[in-house]
């Protein structure tokens, strides 16, 4: 059997200073890490080796990773298997849209029409795609395929809103935070685990 840890939207060192404490704990003994994107903007290849620290990594880049030298998709081969690797984010078309309605309802409905069937087009041939970007977990069999995305490890809570309201964000994310930091609820930072065996793929999530 092949352990693959997999983690999305780290954001570090771009929200977060550091990655959780808890994160080496929870893929001590991984045999490769797969990120999908959004690692951290500037400085994130230290999030990159310090997730090396735990196993290889391969990773891809997001739309928060302008000048990090990651492709914005990738293949990798694991005992046979091909897993699709992508952050998801899409067109401006559908993207703002879809933020829109995140906003206003303080993010308990974030629509991602169409993102899993795109996911198929992309990898046609992949046994598992991992995407990211939605910040949401998520893990479906979709005919042969596996899609599997991890959650994220930065989520925003209301007092992470605030001290990036602090830092005089543009009229857009400040718009979106204003609304974000008045939430009651918000998801659980999160990473996933690939279980690789001969009869199949298995995905869970692993709360941090």
């Amino acid at each position: 059997m092949m352990r693959i840890g997999v983690v999305a939207d780290t954001h570090c060192p771009e929200f977060l200073e550091r990655l959780p404490a808890e994160l080496p704990r929870v893929l001590a003994g991984v045999d490769l890490i797969l990120h999908a994107g959004d690692v951290g903007g500037p400085g994130g290849e230290e999030t990159i080796a310090e997730l090396a620290r735990i196993a290889p990594v391969e990773a891809v880049r997001g739309d928060h990773d302008r000048g990090l030298d990651l492709p914005a998709s990738r293949v990798v081969e694991v005992a046979g298997r091909r897993i699709g690797l992508v952050h998801g984010n899409r067109a401006r078309v559908i993207e703002e849209p879809a933020t829109f309605v995140g906003t206003v309802s303080l993010g308990h409905l974030w629509p991602t029409v169409g993102i899993r069937a795109w996911l198929l087009r992309r990898f046609p041939d992949a046994d598992v795609v991992v995407y990211g970007h939605t910040h949401a977990a998520d893990v479906r069999r979709l005919g042969k395929t596996l899609v599997f995305n991890p959650g994220a490890v930065y989520q925003v809570t209301p007092e992470e809103a605030r001290a990036r309201l602090e830092n005089r964000p543009g009229w857009f994310e400040w718009s979106w935070l204003q609304v974000m930091r008045r939430r009651r609820r918000w998801p659980t930072p999160t990473v996933g685990l690939l279980e690789v065996r001969d009869r199949g793929i298995t995905a869970s999530i692993l709360p941090l």
